[in-house]
């Protein structure tokens, strides 16, 4: 009898990161196509804030929140595309001379360098308002328009006075006194942690997700938001050394690099868990939430 040769299959983890970056290939596209209008120079300072990019994080965590509930890609596209537009305008405006006053961002001049604050500011708010055009101009089926307008409401949210925004309130009015375990966790869920959770809460909203799988990622979102957080303060401090003073109120500086990669493991492993009821959908998500763990893959400036 013929022995058949046995098929080599690639392994896990390799199947897993192809996938992931064949839809970073489709959101590079996307948002080269949409912030290609015109060639004035708001648009090429938008273009700026946006390429080249980092790990696109929120964009993939919805496309793969999507993907557990088997939403098609181009019906989840639009909304990953726009999270990336609102957290590129977040970081013009966070890079600004009255915010944090940056020089640089993923290794070239912050967009107000660049450019000019006037208009770096007017970036910002093109990069805003264009996330939410994307999201309005989104076709969906006809018995879609429910979860279109519940995923933009949740976004926004995200974005708005009790996320984003509220967090870089907190940020920049925080007084050293003030400064405690809670109001930092408050700062993370907010300013970073918010618009993460509302990637996969939307990408959850458009696969008609059941209620209990829904909260479920929702809590695996708000992990990595915060575990997210973590990791970026450890590698700030790694960066300025233990003796520089943080330019914000930061986890490492309250607690402790050592304590923080604690904190750090904890949050990665218990966002994991709540991706039992997915398994095995749910194998991107815990590869993006595993990658925090990683020192040699600097997502947090992403």
């Amino acid at each position: 009898m013929r022995r058949t040769k046995r098929r080599r299959y690639p392994s896990e983890p390799m199947r897993v990161a192809d996938s992931l970056a064949a839809k970073k290939r489709l959101i590079e596209r996307e948002l080269s196509r949409v912030l290609s209008r015109d060639d004035s120079s708001l648009m090429r300072a938008m273009r700026y804030a946006v390429f080249p990019g980092g790990k696109r994080f929120r964009p993939l965590l919805l496309l793969s929140s999507g993907a557990c509930f088997n939403a098609a890609p181009r019906l989840l596209l639009p909304f990953a595309c726009a999270i990336e537009l609102i957290h590129n305008y977040s970081l013009v405006h966070d890079d600004l001379p009255s915010m944090d006053n940056d020089d640089f961002r993923r290794g070239k001049p912050t967009c107000h360098r660049a450019f000019s604050e006037d208009l770096a500011i007017l970036a910002g708010d093109g990069l805003l308002t264009l996330a939410f055009e994307v999201m309005a101009e989104a076709a969906v089926p006809a018995d879609a328009l429910r979860r279109k307008q519940e995923a933009i409401r949740t976004i926004g949210r995200s974005a708005g006075v009790h996320g984003l925004i509220g967090g870089q309130v907190l940020d920049i009015t925080l007084k050293p006194k003030e400064i405690t375990r809670p109001k930092i966790d408050e700062i993370n869920r907010k300013k970073t942690g918010a618009l993460i959770a509302a990637a996969v809460e939307a990408g959850a909203i458009l696969g008609q997700a059941p209620q209990a799988q829904r909260q479920a990622i929702l809590d695996y979102g708000k992990n990595v938001g915060l575990a997210f957080q973590v990791r970026d303060d450890i590698l700030d401090s790694r960066r300025k050394g233990k003796t520089a003073v943080p330019d914000r109120p930061d986890y490492v500086a309250f607690e402790g690099e050592e304590k923080a990669g604690q904190r750090l493991e904890n949050l990665v492993r218990r966002a994991v868990g709540y991706l039992a009821r997915f398994s095995p959908r749910s194998e991107e998500l815990r590869w993006l939430a595993l990658s925090l763990l990683e020192p040699e893959r600097e997502v947090a400036r992403a």
